[in-house]
């Protein structure tokens, strides 16, 4: 007998009973997907398990009976083309976060779809309880996690950040591409027995090629990795620029930029990954949203606290944790904030200052950003401040 083909019967109605989410499936008969059962309206429930070529769909109802499953081109006119052809209402449409999600989460709510991006590290915890990994099985997963409601949303930022984001990152990768090489440079002089030592970035050309000019062969490859370096430095160069003119017209970005230590670079990171700062109903949450606090393992007598979570965006982290640096080493200006960081310095060493510093430094941003209100640099500022209220 023929085997059927792996997606053979995607699109067909064969409506499967599911005990509980994520538990034994038992198949059940072939019927159309009915409105109404009885007098109650039927909730229905999609997963969408986003590859970059396809999708795996899957809709369940508010029983955990699957309706319909079906296999998707991963474009946003083929998914609202595939729900608008359903003829069902969806209640929630579930996607996990990934690189297609920002893109594919706007298409299908402009259309008027209630799509909802959830945390992938969620997602996976429940979905790995099956023990066949298929995109076929995590489309059923995902659904049945949007009929349950056991799973934590995640914003989708808006276009603008999406679009400062993407600068930051371009100027980032050219700042580790050119590190990179650099890095090369000194490892083919090294083979040689020659060391450039610490010159400026300035410098070093002139002393690479001081080094390597006594070698016809060596300074060949040498002055090609050299060129690239330079256009990479032109590169970042103008990225650098496109950022400082994105900053000069953000009133937000210019408002964080009067705390000390944080610069252009940190502020739009900040906003670009904050978006929204009424989504955060403390201004202490955002410094576990970036991972900027421990954590903690608690199991009966055991209680353990680790290091920094290092969750959410790496890119914010990194630069608030360059700011903390900033401000307790460059930073001249006294400030309470400064002066707490060393102490914590003085305690716990100048490494950990600077985790607590930038904790400190997300959540003054966050509150300054709702409140309006100006950086306090002393304890006498903050209580005229609440005298004032």
């Amino acid at each position: 007998m023929k085997s059927p083909d792996r997606w053979g019967d995607w699109g067909l109605t064969r409506m499967i009973r599911v005990a509980a989410p994520l538990g034994m499936i038992g198949r059940g008969p072939v019927c159309i997907g009915h409105k109404h059962r009885g007098e109650a309206a039927v909730g229905y429930f999609a997963g969408l398990d986003v590859s970059l070529e396809e999708t795996a769909i899957c809709i369940v109802d508010d029983e955990g009976r699957i309706l319909r499953e079906a296999r998707v081109a991963s474009e946003r006119y083929a998914l609202v083309a595939f729900f608008n052809a359903l003829g069902m209402t969806m209640e929630r449409v579930g996607l996990e976060a990934c690189s297609l999600t920002a893109w594919l989460h706007q298409g299908l709510s402009e259309a008027g779809i209630p799509a909802v991006c959830i945390d992938a590290r969620q997602a996976k915890a429940a979905i790995g309880a099956m023990p066949n990994k298929t995109d076929r099985n995590d489309a059923r997963g995902l659904a049945q996690i949007m009929r349950t409601g056991w799973y934590r949303a995640v914003h989708v930022k808006s276009p603008s950040c999406r679009s400062w984001r993407a600068l930051l990152t371009a100027r980032r990768m050219l700042l580790n591409k050119r590190r990179d090489i650099e890095n090369g440079v000194r490892a083919l002089l090294r083979e040689a027995g020659l060391k450039v030592g610490a010159p400026s970035r300035k410098d070093f050309p002139a002393r690479v090629r001081e080094l390597a000019s006594g070698d016809a062969v060596l300074t060949g490859l040498v002055e090609s990795l050299l060129s690239v370096i330079k256009v990479t430095t032109d590169e970042v160069a103008r990225l650098t620029k496109r950022v400082l003119d994105e900053v000069r017209v953000e009133p937000t970005c210019r408002h964080l930029m009067t705390v000390p230590g944080v610069g252009p670079l940190t502020a739009l990171a900040f906003r670009a990954t904050v978006d929204r700062p009424d989504r955060f109903r403390k201004s202490r949450d955002v410094g576990a949203h970036l991972g900027l606090t421990p954590r903690r393992y608690q199991s009966g007598e055991t209680d353990v606290q680790g290091r920094i979570s290092r969750c959410g965006d790496e890119l914010a982290r990194t630069a608030l944790y360059e700011a903390a640096h900033s401000l307790l080493i460059r930073s001249r200006k006294w400030s309470a904030l400064r002066a707490w960081g060393m102490q914590v310095a003085k305690r716990r060493g100048i490494a950990r200052a600077r985790v607590a510093v930038a904790r400190k430094l997300a959540v003054i941003l966050h509150r300054m950003w709702v409140d309006k209100s100006e950086f306090r640099w002393g304890k006498q500022a903050a209580t005229a401040a609440k005298a004032a209220r």
